[in-house]
């Protein structure tokens, strides 16, 4: 299993890098729809849906949501030349900021609704739809950002979120394996503990204020950068704990078996999922104001 997990690591990592960096704005938005796309199948064997051809309807629903943003939303026209995001794109970000909270409250009081999510096929489906077309737009706006001034620089920044991403992941590892003793979400993901939580949120801090050195910004905006980055790390672990509850429904232990040691897109994805809209929530918001 470590085996192939280091493996397929090896062999994503290069092909995210040169995704995120060297694809042009259309081709990166077009990639990015086809992993939601991916993700959104897995989705609809979380709702319980069995049959091949209800789970393709599901991801025809998903695509059709994601080519009409598409269409409204042009990759090249996400930002305008004030360097504020279009207006009415923060309407989908609030409606993600939103989700996200009920999101978290949903995983700390699991099982206390999941009733609701094992009877209610249209939530479900909701659920899908309000965790995956979110991701698109988010990526889609990062990768964009100040493209006229730099084509790489949205490069950096989504190479920043999955930074902490990857840091809240590694570090809840190493301290959960070596000092955690206290459960985090037991009824949702066993392994997970406090200890371990707490050293995800310190090493993303830590990893974000290197990544602000080495960018050359000012020392005086660290603090922000920091805390910036314990919140969307905090969010970061709602949305892999989401899908933990969703799979733990479901009766199931991985969300597919495309990616050998890992698991499905979902599985792979999950933290992504929030941690994506809410960096931009706190750039577009914040930041750039």
């Amino acid at each position: 299993m470590l085996k192939q997990r280091i493996i397929t690591s090896l062999i994503l990592a290069p092909l995210a890098l040169a995704l995120v960096f060297l694809a042009p704005l259309d081709w990166f938005s077009y990639c990015a729809g086809g992993i939601v796309l991916l993700g959104a199948y897995e989705w609809s064997a979380l709702m319980g849906i069995n049959n091949r051809i209800k789970r393709l309807g599901y991801v025809i629903a998903i695509a059709a949501l994601v080519a009409l943003m598409q269409w409204h939303w042009p990759i090249t026209e996400l930002w305008q030349s004030n360097g504020l995001l279009r207006g009415d794109i923060n309407y989908v970000f609030t409606l993600s900021v939103a989700w996200w909270i009920v999101a978290t409250i949903l995983v700390v009081r699991y099982p206390k609704f999941s009733d609701a999510w094992s009877q209610g096929l249209l939530m479900r489906g909701i659920s899908g739809v309000l965790t995956l077309a979110p991701l698109w737009l988010a990526l889609c706006v990062l990768r964009s950002a100040s493209y006229e001034e730099s084509a790489q620089f949205g490069s950096y920044l989504i190479l920043a979120v999955l930074g902490i991403v990857w840091c809240a992941d590694v570090g809840a590892y190493f301290t959960g394996k070596n000092f955690g003793k206290h459960k985090l979400m037991p009824k949702v993901s066993p392994n997970k503990t406090i200890e371990g939580f707490v050293g995800g949120l310190l090493s993303s801090a830590v990893f974000l204020v290197v990544f602000c050195y080495f960018n050359g910004i000012e020392a005086s905006m660290w603090i922000f950068y920091a805390l910036m980055a314990i919140v969307v790390a905090a969010f970061s672990a709602v949305g892999d704990l989401l899908e933990s509850m969703f799979k733990r429904q479901a009766g199931m232990k991985d969300s597919g078996k495309c990616l050998p040691g890992h698991g499905g897109i979902l599985d792979r994805i999950d933290s992504l999922t929030a941690a994506a809209p809410i960096f931009v929530v706190f750039y577009a918001w914040t930041i750039t104001l």
